[in-house]
């Protein structure tokens, strides 16, 4: 149930993000759902792949590669699924920093409405 509540705020955070970036766009729920699940499962599957080669980059620039790395994973769900695009690099590093922060803090807000 937890992870199904996180894929949830996640497309919602998508949704929301898409409505607000210009560079962004989601066509419907269903595809915000989607993106949610393809982000997941690159985040699980390529994610660790890619930070284990970049390490040196990311050691560097102290963590700032990092955020390379998340653009590139939201270019990479771009591709994958048909009712999401994102216009440039540009626009899916400022996608991937927003949804980080806005998904921290849906979660934030359901773990405090479930210790009250």
């Amino acid at each position: 149930m937890n992870t199904l509540l996180k894929i949830l705020l996640t497309a919602l955070a998508v949704f929301f993000l898409a409505a607000v970036l210009p560079g962004v766009a989601v066509e419907n729920y269903i595809s915000a759902i989607t993106v949610a699940l393809v982000i997941g499962l690159l985040n699980i599957f390529v994610r660790p792949i890619i930070v284990l080669f970049t390490l040196p980059a990311t050691i560097f620039s102290l963590g700032l590669f990092l955020f390379v790395i998340n653009a590139g994973i939201i270019l990479l769900a771009d591709k994958f699924v048909d009712g999401f695009m994102v216009v440039g690099f540009f626009d899916a590093l400022i996608f991937s920093v927003l949804l980080s922060i806005l998904r921290s803090f849906l979660v934030s807000l359901i773990k405090e409405e479930k210790t009250q």
